[in-house]
């Protein structure tokens, strides 16, 4: 489990993060869901470790780590742009985390998630020779081989759209479901966030709106905040939003 114990931050004076308190368990989808500026990525980054905060606690397992180094919480991310080498193929960059951790996994393991990925055809191929779902595809690998314990995800689908968005979506969903992870997922998107998520984290102005399953938060918005952000980025009426989400209310 993942717990975060009342998380503040600031920058040049100006509260980013106010009072974050949550759980999250192995094996749940989490979107954090807010308008800009609300602190989402500022979050995702002390829960990596890569920015500190000024006060709170992250807890995995029962362990404190706020103090732990990024590189040795065990926690890993997909950014947006996926940050691929492209002097390096598709196999190359999938091992590059593993320089000087040999004993991390073995080679059959690395074999399992090239092929869960269904990445095999595609290793020996240039970085822009391949699509935008197989350069995705081929991050999510390079940080599966990793074995992270939390898998944070930077807008994920942002640079996708149709068939492969909806391919991608559901690897997501595999991976966290066979690896027991915990995946975190920043997204500007409601729709993304309703029907990929376990749960949905809605911040704005650095607090908590709500917490809460996707039917939840189409059924009972907490607040009004939340009720028209959801609307507003949706682009949709009231009355509408069972067209999109029915199965949320099942």
């Amino acid at each position: 489990m993942l717990e975060l114990r009342d998380i503040k931050k600031q920058f040049e004076g100006k509260m980013i993060l106010d009072g974050i308190n949550l759980k999250m368990q192995r094996g749940e989808i989490v979107s954090v869901l807010g308008p800009s500026g609300s602190g989402k990525t500022t979050l995702l980054n002390i829960i990596l470790g890569l920015v500190p905060m000024d006060s709170g606690s992250v807890i995995f397992d029962g362990v404190d780590v706020s103090n732990i180094p990024m590189k040795d919480r065990g926690f890993n991310i997909v950014f947006q742009d996926y940050a691929l080498f492209p002097n390096l193929n598709a196999y190359q960059n999938i091992i590059y985390g593993l320089k000087n951790r040999s004993n991390l996994i073995s080679k059959e393991e690395v074999k399992e998630i090239i092929d869960f990925l269904e990445l095999s055809f595609h290793l020996t191929k240039r970085i822009d020779q391949l699509s935008g779902g197989q350069k995705q595809r081929v991050a999510l690998a390079r940080t599966l081989v990793t074995k992270p314990k939390v898998l944070l995800l930077d807008e994920p689908l942002s640079a996708l759209d149709g068939v492969i968005k909806e391919t991608i979506k559901e690897k997501i969903k595999e991976i966290t479901k066979q690896y027991n992870l915990i995946t975190i997922i920043v997204t500007h998107d409601p729709e993304e966030a309703l029907t990929m998520s376990d749960k949905v984290l809605i911040i704005n102005k650095g607090k908590i709106s709500q917490y809460a399953r996707p039917k939840d938060v189409i059924n009972r918005p907490a607040n009004n905040f939340v009720e028209e952000f959801i609307l507003h980025q949706l682009k949709v009426k009231k009355e509408n939003i069972y067209n999109l989400f029915g199965e949320c209310y099942a």
